[in-house]
């Protein structure tokens, strides 16, 4: 794609600065275009800003005591409503956490993994053709995780009036 068909693919997708993402694509050879979709795709794991449907979903649909994996969610949160939590509060505290662990996986996919000082593994991502052989590197994912925040406030709190 030319510089200016990147931009309108930036645009569409709904990148904050879609002529500096694909400026540095175009002039940095870096594949921006993979890095902004895999991110886009990583934030839509991330619960809204202002979206806590998901709570009642999950405490009226999550039967107490069913011990499946994850259960725990359920349990702690009817705890935590029943004790008087703010459910926007709870959802603030779930999409900073989800949000951490967006930045750390796309950490660890641009480093190689180290525990306790002994490299164990090298990866990376790639973008792969129709058969699945990699093409280009999709590199420093953890760099722009902030910068895709859905809301465009790189996971910062909301100005208190």
């Amino acid at each position: 794609m030319d510089h200016e068909e990147l931009t309108a693919a930036f645009a569409q997708l709904g990148a904050t600065d879609p002529e500096d993402w694909a400026a540095s694509q175009a002039e940095e050879d870096i594949n921006q275009l993979g890095r902004f979709l895999f991110l886009k795709g990583g934030w839509q794991a991330v619960v809204g800003d202002d979206d806590i449907s998901w709570i009642d979903r999950l405490v009226v649909e999550t039967p107490p005591d069913r011990g499946e994996p994850f259960d725990g969610i359920a349990h702690a949160l009817r705890n935590l409503l029943a004790a008087g939590a703010d459910p926007a509060d709870l959802n603030q505290l779930v999409r900073s956490v989800q949000a951490e662990a967006l930045f750390q996986f796309c950490y660890l996919i641009d480093d190689s993994g180290v525990v306790d000082g002994n490299t164990f593994q090298d990866w990376g991502l790639f973008e792969i053709d129709e058969e699945g052989h990699p093409l280009e590197p999709i590199d420093a994912l953890h760099e722009s995780v902030l910068e895709t925040d859905p809301t465009g406030r790189e996971m910062r709190p909301r100005a208190v009036p």
